[in-house]
């Protein structure tokens, strides 16, 4: 199993937001020198607390800081974005990091910025699909471009100059493209299959209950049987909110604390989640439990591995019990409230923490 790690990220509204953006590289840093494997990063471009709105610009500020892990879009937010400019920057991206790109996409799930941005009544998984269509065309295509679609038109016809260059696109460093991620948020995901029938990879989301997360994999199975591929649980990354210690005191005090940085994290996700009447039934181990018993505590209770080095080998190995084996620990991200220990926390997870599940799990 490998270790990857992935931040949306979120930050308490009242920080510096250069200060954030300092931190937040200094994670996927120290990721990087720790041996972790990859590195998500999200985006969002109106909201105060999640401060990275472009996680390409954030991903190249990066590339000569790091010089193992792969980086990846967590996710660009294609209907937020014109496809053209999409294909191009990610594949000067792709080039600029020599293939430690992946390419991570989604439909966006922030309200104000659908509002900001025009679509928060249009059919956004439409504008997803028409999108990234658009974009691997543009790839395995050539100039001059031209092309028609219900969202976006494009085309170079009328302007292509190409002995000077003008009018073509660039191409990535990975031929035919980068490694497509996709991430599920909802159990049963369709959108999964539909995926993965397309031989993108899936990442399962850190708020998903564990029996809900188990759904996961089936659903790309049944994407992968339909386009003839096969399914190699291997290519399965699934996120988690973990914090290790060098005590379970510590663990406790730090990550089951509704007013520390982890329940700051998940109060977000609930406030958003609950607001204009939004359903929290994902948030739930049992679909009969009511509304109102979805608190933070029972989210840190239910979602966060925390404790000392054992314990917490002893959460992942039962989390893996529950939905199956999968290639990838992708820990999530938090505000580093105690820089000291966050920083321990993701030392002893890559030093001592994976070592032990990955003997445990003979490999």
């Amino acid at each position: 199993m490998q270790l990857g790690f992935f931040t949306m990220p979120m930050h308490p509204p009242g920080r510096s937001v250069t200060g954030t953006l300092k931190e937040d590289r200094a994670a996927i840093i120290l990721a990087d020198r720790l041996g972790f494997s990859e590195a998500f990063v999200g985006e969002h471009s109106t909201d105060r607390c999640e401060t990275i709105p472009s996680c390409l610009a954030f991903i190249a500020s990066l590339v000569s800081d790091t010089t193992r892990i792969k980086l990846g879009s967590g996710t660009v937010n294609l209907p937020n974005n014109h496809p053209a400019q999409v294909a191009a920057t990610v594949s000067m991206i792709d080039h600029l990091l020599e293939g430690r790109f992946l390419f991570g996409i989604g439909p966006g799930g922030l309200k104000s910025d659908m509002e900001m941005f025009g679509n928060l009544d249009a059919d956004r998984n439409a504008m997803f699909v028409e999108a990234i269509d658009h974009i691997l065309a543009l790839w395995n295509g050539e100039a001059p471009y031209k092309r028609t679609g219900k969202y976006w038109n494009l085309s170079t016809e009328r302007t292509l100059l190409a002995d000077a260059g003008q009018g073509v696109m660039l191409k990535p460093w990975q031929q035919p493209h980068p490694p497509i991620i996709v991430t599920a948020v909802v159990p049963h995901s369709k959108g999964l299959q539909a995926a993965s029938a397309r031989g993108w990879l899936p990442i399962t989301a850190n708020f998903l209950q564990p029996v809900w997360a188990a759904t996961h994999w089936p659903m790309v199975e049944r994407g992968c049987a339909q386009a003839g591929l096969r399914a190699d649980r291997r290519h399965w990354r699934v996120c988690k909110s973990v914090f290790v210690a060098d005590d379970d005191a510590t663990a406790r005090r730090y990550a089951r604390d509704p007013n520390g940085p982890y329940g700051f994290y998940y109060w977000n996700l609930l406030a958003k989640r609950k607001s204009g009447g939004g359903s929290v039934d994902i948030f739930k181990h049992d679909l009969s439990l009511p509304d109102e018993a979805v608190t933070v505590e029972y989210l840190l209770d239910t979602l966060v591995i925390c404790g000392c080095v054992e314990r917490v080998v002893e959460q992942i190995l039962a989390f893996r019990h529950t939905i199956g084996d999968f290639g990838t620990l992708l820990y999530a991200g938090h505000d580093w409230a105690d820089p000291t220990l966050a920083r321990r926390s993701m030392e002893l997870m890559a030093e001592r923490v994976m070592p032990k599940v990955n003997a445990a799990i003979g490999r």
